[in-house]
């Protein structure tokens, strides 16, 4: 292996774990496809006795994306569980009953919200935000919602952001997301409270499903993060103590400059710069 440790295959660095936490987006598809190469890999580490949790920044609940998944191919002897920030944000708004919601948007996240009677109004008279994305993000960028900050700030509004990322591949094109409207928020001076990567709740609940997967606890050492975000996936997995294995050929490839298999020089540039250093990298999960 090189100083970056840039791998080929996943099959080598697969018997020092018996756990892996997986990204979904940019590892086992791309928003539009699925990567049949990817699910086979988890395939074959669950057959070996290993436990797959798919853990994702989607600001919607684990039975909409298992159903996506469905939809695209992906087969559920893949992973044994799948653990969402949206999940974990209908428990932070279940926490605060009785509270009026200025939800930014698409529609097709509203399910994160069934069942919990909140009552949606605009933001001049809502008690807090929750963001989940942009509402027309195949157009709009994050400066379209400064005036509306500047209100929400003034009125000193909390935010919860219930996906952290920046942005998303879909296709070969990168669109933004909640975690990008949540940083120009806070930039602005407005309080936001992130469910999801890089924040350890997402990884404790990951945890604690592999536990259940397995009938036991799993060391840290023993537990491997995959993902193609060097700011959630790779620095989530730093933070928490555990390892973490670098897929290139997602939202980072126009960084590095390739899809292809990147070089050392460029790994260690965009480690340094990021300030990460995933255990090591490769350009698509194979196994």
């Amino acid at each position: 292996m090189t100083a970056a440790n840039y791998i080929a295959n996943f099959s080598v660095l697969a018997p020092d774990y018996d756990v892996l936490l997986c990204d979904v987006w940019g590892v086992v598809h791309n928003s539009i496809v699925a990567s049949p190469q990817a699910h086979d890999a988890l395939s074959r580490f669950r057959a070996s006795g290993g436990a797959v949790i798919l853990i994702t920044n989607a600001p919607r609940p684990a039975a909409e994306v298992r159903a996506q998944l469905d939809k695209m191919g992906v087969p559920h002897h893949a992973y044994d569980s799948i653990v969402t920030s949206g999940d974990l944000s209908r428990s932070i708004v279940a926490a605060r009953p009785g509270k009026a919601v200025f939800h930014i948007g698409p529609k097709r996240d509203l399910p994160l919200f069934d069942g919990l009677g909140i009552a949606f109004v605009p933001n001049e008279v809502a008690d807090y935000i929750v963001c989940t994305g942009l509402f027309h993000d195949d157009g709009e960028t994050p400066e379209d919602y400064r005036a509306a900050f500047a209100l929400s700030r003034a009125r000193s509004m909390f935010m919860l952001c219930a996906n952290p990322d920046l942005v998303v591949e879909r296709g070969t094109q990168l669109i933004y997301c909640a975690g990008a409207l949540a940083e120009l928020y806070q930039t602005m001076g407005g309080e936001v409270l992130y469910a999801g990567k890089p924040h350890p709740p997402i990884y404790e609940e990951a945890l604690r499903c592999a536990a259940l997967a397995r009938g036991k606890a799993t060391p840290l050492p023993r537990v491997l993060a995959i993902g193609d975000s060097l700011r959630t996936d790779m620095k989530g997995a730093e933070a928490f103590g555990i390892d973490s294995l670098f897929v290139t050929n997602g939202i980072h490839a126009e960084e590095l400059g390739t899809r292809e298999a990147p070089g050392e020089a460029k790994l260690v540039e965009i480690y340094a710069r990021h300030g990460v250093t995933p255990k090591a990298a490769t350009r698509s999960l194979v196994w």
